[in-house]
C-alpha cells in the first residue's frame, strides 16, 4: 500500500517539492521505487549517496568486495577503518545514517546467473557500477528477461560515459555493444582521477531519477562521453536491435574479465609445475605479508616489466587478496602471448 509522503519528509524534500516540473508527485514515486545497485566501488558510492538523499524509498545493494587502502581516495563512502570490510554491508551502514527514510539491503555476494534474475526481477531499476564485461551483459540479459530498465556507466583515466538501456522497448546494452573488447582500459593500469567517478555516477544518478520520477530527457539509444581533460561532452545516437530484445535465458557462462568490484572471484587453479608465481600488490602490501615463494612485481609496474616475467614457454600464476588485480595482469599477460591464470592470496 502507497504510503503518502510524512510532515518530516516534506521538510526534508522541500526543495524537491518546490521545483517547477518535479514536486509532490515525483517525490512519491522516488518514494515507491525498488533500486538496485550492483557494485559500490568508485561510480556506485555517488550513486547510492544520491539515489538515497533523492529519496528512493528502497534502495538494493550487491557487491562480494571489501574495501581497499587504494579505492579510498574516489570510493567517497568509505573511510580507512573499513577496510577489509564488506562493500555493500558498509554502504548501508553509512547510508542508514545520513538518510533516514529509506531502507537499505545489502547483498554481500557476486552478482552471478544463480541469483540475477531474483534480483532483478525485485526491482523496479537497475544500476550497473560495476567495470568488467562479463558483469554488464550478465545484467543487460537479466533485465532483458526481467523487462527491468538500467542505468550503465564506465569510466578510465579521465574520460567516461552513461547510457539508459532497456528502457520502454529502447536499446539494449548488445544494441551498442555486441561483443566484449579483446583489450580495453583498466583505472588498475591506466589510473583515474578521483573526481571522475563522482561527476559520472552523479550523471548515472541522474538517469535513474529521470527514470524513476518520469522528468527530464532520459539517455535511451543515446551515449554521453565525457573528457574531463578537454571539458567535452558528446552525444551519440545508436538504435535498437531487435534480436537484442529477444533473449530468454542466462548465458551459463560469463568470461572473467578485470573488474572494479562485483564479480566474483576466481576459480582456484592448478598451478603448472614450472610456473612463474607473481604478487601484483604494492610493495608496501608485500612486505606486510608473503612467505618468500612469490616475485613481487606490483600490478601498474608489470607493463614496464616485461623482462621480469614474460619467459618464452613458461607460464604465469598471479596473485591478489581478492582477484581482480590478478586478472588484469592475466589480461596484459595474453597480450604478450604468455599463459596465465589469476588466483587469490590464501
Amino acid at each position: 500500500m502507497e504510503q503518502p509522503l510524512t510532515q518530516r519528509e516534506t521538510r526534508y524534500f522541500d526543495r524537491h517539492l518546490k521545483l517547477h516540473g518535479f514536486g509532490r508527485n515525483a517525490q512519491q514515486r522516488l518514494k515507491n521505487a525498488r533500486v538496485l545497485v550492483v557494485g559500490a566501488g568508485g561510480l556506485g558510492c555517488p550513486v547510492l549517496q544520491y539515489l538515497a538523499t533523492a529519496g528512493v524509498g528502497h534502495i538494493g545493494i550487491i557487491d562480494f568486495d571489501t574495501v581497499d587502502f587504494h579505492n579510498l581516495h574516489r570510493q567517497v563512502l568509505f573511510s580507512p577503518d573499513d577496510v577489509g570490510k564488506n562493500k555493500a554491508e558498509t554502504a548501508v551502514r553509512r547510508l542508514s545514517i545520513q538518510q533516514p527514510f529509506s531502507r537499505f539491503t545489502a547483498y554481500p555476494e557476486a552478482l552471478s546467473t544463480t541469483n540475477a534474475l531474483t534480483l532483478v526481477r525485485a526491482h523496479d531499476l537497475v544500476i550497473d557500477g560495476t567495470d568488467n564485461f562479463a558483469t554488464r551483459y550478465l545484467v543487460n540479459d537479466a533485465c532483458v528477461i526481467t523487462g527491468v530498465p538500467f542505468v550503465s556507466g564506465a569510466i578510465d583515466g579521465y574520460t567516461g560515459q552513461v547510457s539508459v538501456f532497456n528502457y520502454q522497448g529502447g536499446p539494449t546494452y548488445r544494441c551498442l555493444y555486441p561483443e566484449p573488447p579483446e583489450a580495453c582500459g583498466s583505472c588498475a593500469i591506466d589510473g583515474v582521477l578521483n573526481v571522475l567517478p563522482g561527476i559520472v555516477g552523479t550523471l548515472m544518478a541522474n538517469e535513474a531519477l529521470k527514470v524513476l520520477s518520469g522528468y527530464g530527457e532520459i539517455l535511451t539509444g543515446k551515449l554521453l562521453l565525457i573528457d574531463i581533460g578537454g571539458n567535452g561532452y558528446q552525444l551519440f545516437s545508436f538504435s535498437a536491435i531487435e534480436e537484442n530484445k529477444q533473449i530468454q535465458a542466462l548465458q551459463p557462462q560469463y568470461v572473467n574479465v578485470p573488474a572494479e568490484s562485483g564479480e566474483a572471484p576466481p576459480v582456484p587453479v592448478v598451478q603448472p609445475r614450472d610456473a612463474l608465481l607473481v604478487d601484483v600488490r604494492e610493495p608496501w602490501e608485500y612486505e606486510e605479508c608473503h612467505d618468500g615463494t612469490h616475485v613481487n612485481i606490483p600490478l601498474y609496474e608489470l607493463p614496464d616489466r616485461v623482462d621480469e616475467w614474460v619467459v618464452p614457454g613458461r607460464p604465469v600464476v598471479f596473485f591478489c587478496p581478492s582477484g581482480k588485480r590478478s586478472r588484469i595482469a592475466v589480461e596484459l599477460a595474453k597480450q604478450q602471448g604468455v599463459t596465465a591464470y589469476a588466483e587469490q592470496l590464501p
